[in-house]
């Protein structure tokens, strides 16, 4: 048996679930912690490795994972996300200047902290434009503007009252009604009302900020493409009915093994390598007059589910590997060098051994 220590943050339902199966199932030696213990700093330092797959829907997570784990980065541990892949997670405003720092195709994006300035911007700006909160997934946040005055009341209620930046049970429910196909689901999302409700009163307003993303029209399906390490997974996801907008559509298409589009799994290994990140999954469109592949946005979280449904994955070659993988895997063996000794299905680049003395 090896004698590194990793540490896992376990949340239940999270990528924790996997990763302590997997090396429960390795005989590899790991301990489970509590990320919010004030001890924690002392009870990571006989250990090699930290995981922790914090989330967007916890503000306790947002709040504090991010220190813990940049702290055991500052020791010498290999962190799972590191700084490089977590800093910008669920936060669109530094994601636009991430990607513009290294010239990403990014949908053109205008970011305003000053109110006057906005409204300057919105007096010669073309519409539809594409309005969004910082903070949210699943399309929630988003909407489509399609007037300059419709604009200057969203400009003026960000510098005033602002905004929930989480959706209302009610709306969720209503956005996942067709998720929610059996009995069960719907006794399970009643119940789980009270906890959302909980959970909205913590996060605060959104406000002092206007973001607004260029349309890019003629795109019924975006590209989902997930990078980690060396493997490409990728899928298609339709936009809902009479709407734009494809994230938390609940509609994946899986091409056809070597029929992905092989330019966003480009633009994504391209970003991916530039910026350091671990792991990411990316929502890219096309722009149809150019071709061009643009990225709308960035996330290190992401269903796990999807990404293996993908069936397989490309490497930067854009090769492509047969195999249902789990993400959670790859990160895994990525992150402690396995080699042939596949955990889940996705090959890794050095023995554990080797890596790890």
């Amino acid at each position: 048996m090896l004698d590194t220590m990793v540490a896992v943050h376990d949340r239940a339902g999270s990528f924790s679930d996997r990763w302590i199966a997997r090396l429960s199932d390795r005989d590899i030696p790991f301990r489970v912690v509590n990320g919010y213990d004030t001890g924690i700093v002392d009870q990571l330092r006989d250990c090699r490795v930290f995981l922790w797959h914090f989330h967007h829907g916890s503000i306790r997570d947002l709040r504090y994972a991010r220190h813990v784990l940049a702290a055991a980065e500052a020791m010498g541990l290999r962190v799972f996300p590191n700084f490089a892949t977590a800093w910008h997670y669920n936060d669109k405003v530094a994601q636009k200047y991430l990607l513009e720092s290294v010239s990403a195709s990014l949908v053109p994006t205008w970011v305003f902290h000053d109110k006057d300035e906005a409204f300057r911007w919105a007096l010669t700006a073309t519409w539809p434009k594409v309005f969004k909160l910082r903070r949210g997934a699943g399309s929630t946040n988003v909407r489509l503007v399609k007037s300059r005055s419709e604009a200057d009341s969203l400009i003026s209620r960000m510098f005033d009252i602002g905004m929930k930046a989480t959706t209302s049970p009610r709306k969720a429910l209503n956005s996942q009604r067709r998720q929610l196909d059996t009995w069960s689901k719907r006794v399970d999302g009643v119940r789980r009302l009270p906890n959302s409700l909980r959970r909205r009163a913590r996060f605060p307003r959104e406000r002092d900020y206007a973001l607004f993303q260029e349309f890019v029209p003629d795109n019924p399906t975006d590209t989902r493409v997930t990078v980690i390490g060396d493997r490409a997974f990728c899928f298609r996801r339709a936009a809902r009915k009479n709407d734009f907008r494809a994230s938390g559509s609940g509609e994946l298409i899986y091409p056809r093994p070597g029929e992905a589009d092989r330019e966003a799994i480009c633009v994504a290994f391209g970003i991916s390598r530039r910026l350091g990140f671990q792991s990411m999954a990316y929502d890219i469109l096309t722009d149809v007059p150019s071709g061009r592949r643009l990225v709308c946005e960035i996330s290190y979280a992401y269903s796990a589910e999807a990404v293996h449904g993908s069936g397989g994955y490309y490497d930067s070659n854009l090769d492509w590997h047969e195999g249902s993988g789990w993400p959670q895997d790859a990160i895994l063996e990525d992150l402690l060098g396995l080699c042939g000794r596949v955990i889940g299905g996705v090959r890794s680049p050095a023995a554990l051994e080797e890596v790890l003395t």
